[in-house]
């Protein structure tokens, strides 16, 4: 058993290997699938991401604005909040998003648990307190019997519900789109107008920000090199977690894996469209202004980045009792 178990070992060792030096050494990697190492967790996660008994309202959810049909965004300009306010920003993408640096545009949060407690008590976004939050999912007796299960103990608190929903994005990866093929050396995954566009993406330098399996997210850059990027947004960057100066309009760089989803783009959803999104790039960036064919040809690449969506049961949530509070959206 002692040597099969070697063997075994030393197979997959070798498998392993063969697959490392399949992958072309490119800037930008392969994503990888989800590894779940715990599903009851994964599954409790689900359901909160989708419960909207998590906002004041009782109406608003994670996938109100991360919608998992739309890429993990909402295609809005920025976000719809409480009582229908207008968010100061837009909503970035939930896919990949284990991937990257921090999170939020600004980089306030160091991680994904971090992440998931923000808008629950963002009086412009659920609107919610995380006290209230906890006494609503305490008054579910599904929730209560669930949360024994996945913690050992029947008590909820904040802690373990961001645990939680961090731990079902997490299992938000796209692995397994076309350019992810080629990578692979599926020489057929990619036609010459998208290798092309690569090729011009490579040279132009975007690839010293757009790097990685993400394809970006992994730092943090100042909006407008080459000429200054004129918005109304009010957004500071990085200078409103830091409070330096020299922070101002430095945002994290976002990811560009399934941006043919998550339109409109930039930090104020100012650029309608990749095409307008490149452009603009290419000037404030690069100090380069690509011609139209250029622009169609890195549009083409990109469009190549788009994975695997993720597939799941939708959830059923557990009933409220007669003491949970009845939502009221209008109020």
């Amino acid at each position: 058993m002692k040597l099969k178990a070697i063997a075994i070992a030393s197979a997959l060792a070798v498998a392993g290997t063969a697959w490392a030096a399949s992958v072309r050494d490119e800037p930008i990697q392969p994503i990888q699938p989800a590894k779940v190492t715990n599903p009851a967790l994964v599954e409790l996660g689900k359901k909160l991401y989708f419960d909207p008994r998590l906002s004041r309202s009782g109406f608003i959810s994670c996938n109100s604005c991360h919608n998992l049909s739309m890429g993990g965004s909402d295609n809005l300009k920025t976000s719809i909040g409480d009582k229908w306010q207008q968010g100061p920003i837009n909503s970035p993408t939930v896919l990949n998003s284990s991937l990257a640096v921090a999170q939020f545009w600004d980089g306030r949060a160091a991680d994904l648990k971090e992440q998931a407690g923000g808008p629950i008590a963002n009086p412009g976004e659920m609107a919610f307190t995380h006290d209230l939050a906890v006494g609503t999912l305490r008054t579910i007796p599904g929730y209560v019997a669930e949360f024994k299960s996945v913690f050992g103990s029947a008590d909820i608190n904040i802690d373990k519900i961001t645990q939680a929903i961090a731990a079902f994005e997490e299992t938000l990866v796209t692995p397994n789109s076309p350019f992810d093929q080629w990578l692979k050396g599926d020489d057929k995954a990619l036609n010459d107008r998208e290798l092309a566009g690569y090729g011009l993406f490579k040279e132009s330098g975007c690839v010293a920000c757009h790097n990685g399996p993400a394809a970006g997210g992994t730092s943090f850059q100042k909006m407008g090199l080459f000429e200054p990027y004129k918005t109304n947004n009010p957004a500071e960057g990085r200078a409103g977690v830091t409070g330096k100066d020299e922070d101002r309009m430095n945002f994290k760089v976002p990811t560009l894996r399934n941006v043919e989803l998550t339109y409109p783009y930039f930090h104020d959803g100012e650029a309608a469209t990749l095409e307008q999104a490149v452009e603009l790039m290419g000037r404030l960036q690069l100090g380069r202004k690509y011609s139209e064919q250029e622009i169609s040809d890195i549009v083409a690449f990109l469009k190549t980045l788009t994975g695997d969506q993720p597939t799941f049961v939708m959830p059923i949530l557990p009933p409220s009792s007669n003491a949970t509070p009845k939502p009221n959206p209008w109020q």
